[in-house]
This record gives structure tokens, sequence and C-alpha cells, in this order.
């Protein structure tokens, strides 16, 4: 996910060791691995940030500093992180006393919503940010304006929390695993049942107020994922630093196609170009729960709620396959393929410098042998992309995606 966001146009990438972040499960970046991750960004003139947003309990207090040393101050100081993402006041006077040069960020998890907020973190010596989904835009621009000297960042694609700005007890209550501890079961995506039920508010005596479910049950809890590529410009417009993707475990093809599409976005922005209602289709091609954008603008509850389901879902497109070689002067490339597609689909090749549209008409097996179907996991084919020499199929981060 590192490299495709990188590939596709991220300015930086951020991520955490899984005992001081709020990720545990499905998180690689320990060790090797995240030594790995921050050269990789380094070697493209790209920054990382350390997220170490936690809430600690004493247990992780007193390991804190033994751990997080090396990270900070490794043996080839090229390799230490550009800047830590924290939300502890406990754990940011710890790094400030032991390493005062070090950046650090504010994470969302501090819930600063508001200008006064902002100038106290900034007399801590922080250098950004990042704010509270919970705002609208036109605090966002008072908050900018108010802190013009402080550098500032916004969320504007991803997972949004039915809590505020993460703050969720659910998972702790139901299964004992602490969200503010990384360990969060997304509890608020489960289908609950409800018998019959009804509220009486106790000012407002004989106003019943009932709880419904259909046949399938209701998501009473499931927010709507934040897109906000729609205001972009203004944001730009605004002075902000740093726009947001949140991506945490989803797939490369997510972290491709979310990045690029923002890439452009911002470019168009400060270019003075229109905004393309392209994006949103593209956007609307990746695994979702529906989408909002959020506390940027007032809505109706039902506009930031989805009560059919849990899943994501997307009904754009889908993610088929990795290019994993090309043979230009027969304008082939061969797929790993990870979903199925026929002859006769319309797919797009999706690569950092373009995208191209094609109908599939020449698809076979690695030895040549014609093929009606790529059946999915577990093949590797051979498919004919008009002017495959011309592309920029050669891009080892190159993927395929089918409309759906």
């Amino acid at each position: 996910m590192l490299d495709y966001a990188l590939a596709y146009g991220a300015d930086a990438v951020y991520a955490g060791v899984p005992r001081y972040s709020l990720r545990v499960r499905n998180n690689d970046f320990t060790g090797a691995n995240l030594i790995e991750g921050i050269r990789a960004a380094h070697a493209l003139g790209r920054s990382f940030y350390l997220a170490v947003n936690l809430m600690p309990h004493g247990a992780k207090l007193r390991t804190f500093l033994d751990d997080l040393r090396p990270i900070v101050s490794p043996q080839q100081p090229e390799d230490a992180p550009d800047a830590l993402i924290m939300s502890d006041p406990g754990l940011i006077d710890l790094v400030r006393t032991h390493w005062p040069a070090l950046p650090i960020h504010l994470s969302v998890q501090a819930n600063t919503t508001n200008a006064a907020a902002v100038r106290f973190w900034q007399r801590q010596g922080l250098t950004r940010v990042i704010l509270s989904r919970e705002l609208a835009l036109a605090e966002i621009a008072a908050i900018r304006e108010q802190c013009p000297d402080i550098e500032l960042e916004v969320f504007v694609h991803g997972a949004l929390c039915i809590a505020y700005s993460g703050r969720c007890l659910l998972s702790g209550y139901f299964n004992h695993r602490d969200a503010n501890q990384g360990s969060c079961t997304n509890a608020c995506r489960w289908e609950y049942r409800l018998g019959s039920v009804v509220l009486e508010e106790a000012q407002r005596p004989g106003e019943w107020l009932p709880i419904f479910e259909d046949e399938q049950g209701t998501y009473i809890l499931n927010a709507k994922d934040l897109r906000a590529v729609e205001h972009v410009a203004e944001l730009v417009a605004m002075g902000i630093d740093c726009l947001k993707i949140e991506g945490r475990t989803k797939s490369h093809y997510y972290s491709a196609r979310a990045t690029q599409v923002y890439r452009q976005a911002i470019d168009h922005a400060v270019a003075g170009q229109p905004f393309e209602p392209r994006w949103l289709d593209e956007l609307q091609g990746l695994a979702n729960r529906g989408y909002t954008s959020g506390f940027y603008q007032r809505h109706a509850p039902e506009d930031l709620q989805n009560y059919q389901d849990g899943v994501s879902r997307n009904r754009q497109a889908i993610f088929v396959g990795d290019v994993v070689g090309v043979d230009a002067a027969a304008s082939v490339v061969e797929v790993e393929v990870k979903n199925r597609f026929a002859r006769g689909d319309r797919l797009e090749l999706l690569t950092p410098t373009g995208n191209q549209a094609f109908i599939c008409e020449h698809l076979s097996d690695r030895h040549g042998q014609p093929l009606d179907v790529a059946p999915g996991s577990g093949w590797r084919v051979r498919l004919g992309v008009p002017q495959c020499q011309d592309s920029p199929a050669l891009s080892p981060f190159a993927l395929l995606t089918r409309q759906l």
C-alpha cells in the first residue's frame, strides 16, 4: 500500500508500529519493515509520518521510550521518520523532553475544534495540527485565518467513526478490544436486531419515538464513508497544508486509485482548473459503505448513515489484476488475476501516469492458448491492450479493473 500510494502521487504516507498506533491488526510496520518503508518514501523525496497516536495505559507508558528510541534515533539518521503523529499529552511531553527537535503532528484523536486549542498546541512546540473531522468548512477557514503560522491538516477520504473522532467504547464493551488501543473490531458496523422498542424523552411525555428495523435487521450505528473530493479546491484556497486519506486495511488498489484522484484534484485546484465530475465516478468504484461529505456541510441524518448494510461495496468497478509484465511489440500485458474477467468486458488499465479504458478482445493463457474467461485468483494470463507500446503499462504499479 505504501509503494502504491507513493507511485500514484502521495507527498507523504503515515503508518504506525502496532504497539503505539491505532492499528494493531493487519500491520506490517515492525522492525526492518518500518525502516524499509521510511527508506522507500525518502528515496522518492517524500515524507514518512509515524503514528504514535494511541491513548496509553501505564504498561505501555513504561516501555515507550525504550521502544521508540531505535526508531527516532536510528543508526542512519536519514532512516528516521519525518514527524510523529501523537494525541496523548503525556507521550507528547516525553518526546518533547527527550527529542526536542523531532517534529510532532497532533492527531485527529485529540479532537481539536477551535483556534485557541491550535494555539495551545503550537506553544507546546507542535508543528502541525490535524483538525477534528467534526468541523464545517467555514470553521476550518476561521481556524486557518486565526492561526496562519502553523500547519493544518484535514481528512478528505475514508472511513468515518460513529463516535467523536474515534472515541468509541463499543468494541471495548462487547469484546474487550479497545478502539483507543488500536484493536477496534468495528462493532458499529455489525447488524443489530431490535425487539418492539419505543423511546420517550422525559420532557415530552406521551411523544413515543419508535425504533424501526426491516426483515434484514438494522445498522443503526453504521456511518457512511467520507468523500470530500468536491471540496478540495476550497481547502486548497484556504491554505490547508495537507489533505489526508484514511485507508487502513484496504487494498493496494484502493491506495492507488484514491491517491490518484486526490492528487489530480489538488493539482487542478492549484492550477485554477475546474472540478472534474469523473472523479466522483472513479471513487465510487472503490469499496465503500456509501459516501458522505461528512461534517463539511450540514446534512440530514440519512445522508450520513447507511442503514441497509455494514459491508463495504463498490458498484462501479472491481479490481481484477496486477500487471506483472509487458510485451510492447505484441501489445500484450501479463496479468496476475485477482478477480474474474472475460472477453467482451470493459476494462481499465490504471497507472501512475495515466489510465486507459478498452474492451477485452484478446485473452490467452501464459502459453498463448486462447481463453474466454480469466477465472480468478491463481491465474496468470496475457491480455491484449490497444496501443500497448505507447501506453504507460510498463510501470511496475499498473493495475487492471473491470467496469461493472
